[in-house]
């Protein structure tokens, strides 16, 4: 009678329904998700429900566009899916922007988007958009799910799709009915993609032909970009660097690859890197580019990239290898994989002595510069130091877009893996502020300083509603020069100073603007109040907005023109 009970009870067990909605909150425990970004909305009331009792910790953004950036910040720090949830309509398609910059800069996001239901779409009805449509070209892949059933073997699928190879962005699109139809739970045992079968391993005779062209070559070069961050290989590369001997330049969105002080370590390259870095892409024999993607950014005019050099590239999207920049030695594989592989083979050091040596001349003849006695108002460039020299080099440091992005990454040297928070391939304005709500949420004990302009950080202003509702101590800084600071620089540059709609009539006042939120806010205008303020604030455990006032005409230099080459850049000084 006991074994009949027990047995009733396991038929009963298999073949329990529940809605959608609470399918999809099984699901995402199931991938141990640990915080969900997102808005609710109409069409995903019932995965809202859902959520009430689920005891999944939730942040509530004031924008959807905030809460995609948060979940950017927050998978950038932690290496984790970012997830996602908003409602049909203008909520999916607020998300259209973080999606782009996501899958620009390989960054792994599960978004949830409701829908209206199954027996209305295609009619126009009330906010209604064809979300699939609109993100196909943006998204790594994307769903809409038609079933209740397969709720959860889509959902395992778009975290393993998100993650794995090249991660990006996928999106979800669930229709409010199916969010509410009842079904049986079946949680599949594996993933079964025969068309999605990303290559980890490098190929042996691959990684055999670049250990001969490393041995044989006098002038090699290493060009790390995020794809060593997202392989977690930094390690890995640095072994690889020392035991070769072969010095590296850093993307704009590698940086803290490769450790800042380090002998072998040049700096970030590309259209406002440094000119040694610049200088060795433009001479080397031997380009060793690992899990960057050759962006226009980087490489200036094509026609005079690396001219003399053999170029070899590693990176796990094979559709990204001979893309911009013709390879001799292909190698698709994941960084660390290959990396190890290279560091297994140990080749015959090449005899590149000079070659260092002439970099290193480089180095001390024409470093990072701004003019110091110019001006009686205070340099962004100073600034930066001082956030460098007062966080003592360990904050996690996220930027908005623009001349303050630049600063931060010329004069905040990195010094570990997964503390630069930026948006390279999009270059998003507003992304700043949000991406430092989930980049401390990643993180919570970490000192999250937020470097911001005063341009773009008014395009998403109204998440200090989020940082005050959950006391997250970031450490927001506004470089006010007021104006759209790189917009006016190339209007000085390249339209004879004409500043059209680049400088602004009329500010708030951001520190009021802070109170008015709970959060504090100080204004500084000179060097020691800056350091005054950053002294007293960066050790509080509480967040706090510094709106510095800095000269309003600097530029960012170095810089390379559009249509000029690496070795073509204009406002180096030499010593």
């Amino acid at each position: 009678m006991m074994e009949k009970a027990a047995l009733a009870e396991k038929e009963v067990q298999s073949n329990a329904r529940i809605s959608g909605a609470e399918m999809l909150i099984n699901a995402l425990k199931r991938q141990e998700v640990e915080v969900l970004f997102g808005y609710p909305g109409g069409a995903v009331l019932p995965i809202y429900d859902s959520l009430y009792h689920a005891g999944m910790k939730h942040v509530l953004s004031r924008h959807e566009q905030g809460a995609i950036h948060a979940a950017e910040g927050y998978a950038r720090i932690s290496g984790k899916p970012g997830v996602v949830i908003a409602t049909s309509g203008p909520g999916a398609t607020n998300l259209v922007t973080g999606i782009t910059d996501a899958m620009m800069d390989s960054l792994p996001l599960v978004i949830f988007t409701g829908q209206v239901g199954t027996g209305v779409i295609g009619t126009d009805a009330f906010q209604e958009a064809d979300i699939l449509g609109i993100t196909t070209p943006v998204t790594k892949h994307n769903y809409q799910i038609r079933d209740t059933k397969d709720i959860p073997r889509i959902v395992k699928e778009a975290f393993y799709i998100a993650s794995t190879g090249r991660p990006g962005p996928v999106l979800i699109d669930i229709p409010k009915d199916i969010a509410t139809l009842v079904a049986e739970e079946i949680e599949p045992e594996s993933i079964s993609l025969p068309g999605y079968q990303p290559t980890t391993e490098p190929n042996y005779l691959q990684i055999r032909r670049l250990v001969e062209a490393v041995s044989s070559s006098k002038k090699p070069l290493i060009l790390a970009g995020a794809g060593v961050l997202h392989a977690k290989a930094s390690k890995q590369l640095v072994e690889f660097a020392e035991q070769q001997q072969i010095p590296v330049v850093n993307t704009l969105l590698g940086l803290g690859t490769f450790p800042p002080e380090h002998p072998l370590y040049i700096g970030m390259g590309g259209m406002h890197g440094i000119y040694a870095a610049n200088m060795a892409m433009y001479e080397c024999d031997l380009l060793i580019n690992i899990g960057a993607r050759f962006d226009d950014r980087l490489t200036g005019n094509l026609s005079r990239f690396a001219p003399y050099a053999t170029v070899a590239h590693i990176d796990i999207d094979p559709a990204e290898i001979g893309k911009n920049v013709p390879t001799a030695i292909p190698v698709v594989g994941d960084a660390k994989q290959s990396l190890l592989q290279l560091i297994k083979q140990n080749g015959k050091r090449s005899d590149n002595e000079p070659w260092r040596k002439q970099i290193h001349t480089w180095l001390e003849e024409a470093p990072y510069h701004y003019e110091k006695e110019d001006s009686e108002a205070l340099k962004p460039q100073r600034v930066m130091e001082l956030i460098y020299e007062l966080s003592k080099g360990d904050a996690i440091v996220t930027t908005d877009v623009g001349q303050h992005q630049m600063w931060a990454a010329q004069y905040y040297p990195f010094k570990r893996p997964n503390a630069w928070v930026t948006s390279g391939g999009l270059g998003t304005m507003g992304f700043g502020l949000p991406a430092a709500i989930g980049a401390q949420i990643a993180e919570p004990d970490d000192l999250v300083i937020s470097v911001n302009g005063d341009g773009g950080v008014q395009m998403s202003i109204q998440e200090l509603g989020v940082i005050a509702e959950h006391n997250l101590p970031i450490k927001i800084i506004i470089l006010n020069n007021g104006s759209l600071g790189m917009v006016r620089q190339w209007q000085e540059i390249f339209y004879e100073s004409r500043y059209s709609q680049s400088v602004f009539a009329s500010q708030p006042s951001f520190s009021k603007l802070a109170e008015a939120y709970g959060i504090k806010g100080i204004d500084a205008r000179t060097e020691e109040e800056v350091k005054q303020a950053f002294t007293e604030e960066f050790p509080q455990h509480k967040p706090v907005l510094i709106n510095v006032y800095v000269e309003p005409e600097e530029n960012v230099y170095p810089m390379i023109a559009p249509g000029k080459g690496i070795n073509e850049m204009v406002g180096v000084k030499k010593k």
